[in-house]
């Protein structure tokens, strides 16, 4: 065989073994065949009218179910008192809003609604952004050992701060740093527009946190290392000081009713002394945290790693229970006049026009000639569905047998969002979108109160189900 015979030959089998390595690595591709069955079952679902609507108007609504426009019967049989309606604005903090709905309402139950109290969620927002700062930077020491590859470091770069958050966060920071009254330390623009005050922050702890792994691989002390820390947290502090203004350490305070009259004299309190006066006492130790994970076995613990505000402080540690313990819960909560911290999927299926979340809000399996068929569960794991904001139950409408029928949640969208302020669900859509509950024990069952205490099983914090409410 001649040499052009040979050179021949020897392209033709590079050619055809390339082409066979390409076929092999492509047939999960669209090719030919599959886009013409795929254009051909898209044209007989095709409608031209539908079509052109749908490029000029929103999807939501052309699928809107105008039945549910109005909300029909706003009575509930069970109701607390109201209280005014706040804004968090473009802000994450709805768990330091829905948290703070909370201790104001038992303030006032405490003393017979004669006394009103407003806290400023600037001041607690200062200090959360301090710890969470500390936090992601020992946690980079913590695990400075490993790759930078590795899950648990990518976890701390991807996220070095946010202004998400948990009820049991709120806790911690309050028994920690104290509360002050609104007027003492009043929002800036900074604590009402977060986004790039968190991306500046953001950016300075990702530059720190590769200087301190680098202190750790050249073999420094651990003191030289924490002191490193301390100078680090003193530029987030200044940052932090700049944009929310520096904590306020006293003031001077008189407590009002609800017309806005003084009914005490004036005093002068430190933060951690208005929060013993307003508070009471610790509130750790006073509530379990319910979960809905139709995912994992019932009536048991549960702890989220690294889900807390301060390292020092509390992860996000509940017991998982079926819907029906969860709204026996509730409901004897609210019998009390006892308001509750919960969190929700609350963009799915809401009218924003009227502060309604049903099913059947909108039809968007009719509008696209398809079904969206996942339970619970399988949202969940699909991260599809997820705790995404944090709202405070208010009340509950129940019906002749005693069943709960609708629910309503004092938001933190402003007294003109919704319905003045508030949402109501109907019990279909609570069972399905309805995740977290933080109940004071007095009115959580013998039997859920002994499962709660059980040794947690740990979780991480990439499961689809635990990103902080916001």
């Amino acid at each position: 065989m001649n040499y052009f015979k040979i050179t021949t030959l020897a392209l033709c089998l590079a050619a055809t073994t390339t082409m066979m390595a390409q076929t092999k690595s492509q047939q999960g591709g669209i090719d030919a065949e599959m886009l013409r069955q795929i254009t051909t079952q898209a044209a007989s679902k095709s409608n031209a009218a539908l079509s052109n609507a749908m490029a000029s108007n929103s999807i939501d609504d052309l699928a809107k179910n105008y039945r549910n426009a109005t909300i029909g019967d706003t009575h509930f049989s069970i109701e607390t008192p109201k209280q005014s309606i706040h804004n968090q604005r473009s802000s994450g903090r709805c768990w330091m809003y829905s948290s703070f709905n909370v201790m104001r309402a038992n303030f006032a139950k405490r003393h017979n609604d004669t006394m009103r109290v407003e806290y400023s969620h600037d001041y607690l927002f200062f200090w959360d952004q301090l710890e969470k700062a500390n936090l992601m930077l020992q946690g980079v020491i913590d695990c400075a050992s490993k790759p930078m590859d590795d899950q648990r470091v990518q976890f701390f770069f991807q996220h070095p701060i946010n202004d998400g958050g948990t009820y049991c966060g709120a806790a911690d920071l309050a028994e920690k740093y104290g509360l002050v009254p609104v007027e003492a330390q009043p929002e800036t623009y900074s604590a009402e527009r977060t986004s790039r005050l968190s991306q500046l922050l953001s950016s300075k702890l990702r530059e720190q946190g590769l200087e301190l792994r680098k202190m750790v691989a050249s073999g420094k002390s651990a003191s030289a290392i924490k002191q490193r820390k301390t100078e680090m947290l003193g530029v987030i502090y200044n940052m932090l000081s700049l944009a929310l203004g520096e904590p306020i350490k006293s003031f001077d305070y008189a407590f009002k009713n609800k017309d806005g009259k003084a009914v005490t004299p004036v005093r002068t309190y430190t933060p951690l002394e208005f929060y013993r006066e307003t508070q009471g006492g610790p509130i750790n130790g006073t509530f379990i945290m319910a979960m809905n994970d139709p995912r994992r076995e019932y009536y048991k613990t549960y702890e989220v790693e690294w889900d807390r505000h301060t390292y020092d402080g509390h992860n996000w540690c509940y017991i998982n229970l079926p819907m029906e313990d969860i709204a026996q819960m509730a409901i004897a909560s609210l019998r009390d006049s006892t308001k509750l911290y919960s969190s929700y999927d609350v963009g799915k299926q809401l009218n924003r026009t009227n502060g309604y979340l049903s099913l059947n809000n909108f039809d968007y399996g009719t509008l696209f000639g398809t079904t969206f068929p996942m339970n619970k569960a399988d949202r969940i794991a699909t991260y599809d569905s997820g705790s995404t904001h944090a709202m405070t139950l208010t009340a509950v409408d129940l019906d002749a047998a005693g069943k709960p029928v609708k629910w309503k949640v004092e938001n933190s969208w402003g007294s003109d969002s919704g319905h003045h302020g508030y949402i109501i669900m109907t019990n279909e859509w609570f069972n399905e979108y309805a995740f977290r509950l933080v109940v004071d024990k007095k009115y959580v069952p013998e039997r859920i109160l002994k499962a709660s205490q059980q040794k947690p099983i740990m979780v991480m914090p990439e499961d689809p189900l635990f990103q902080q409410d916001n």
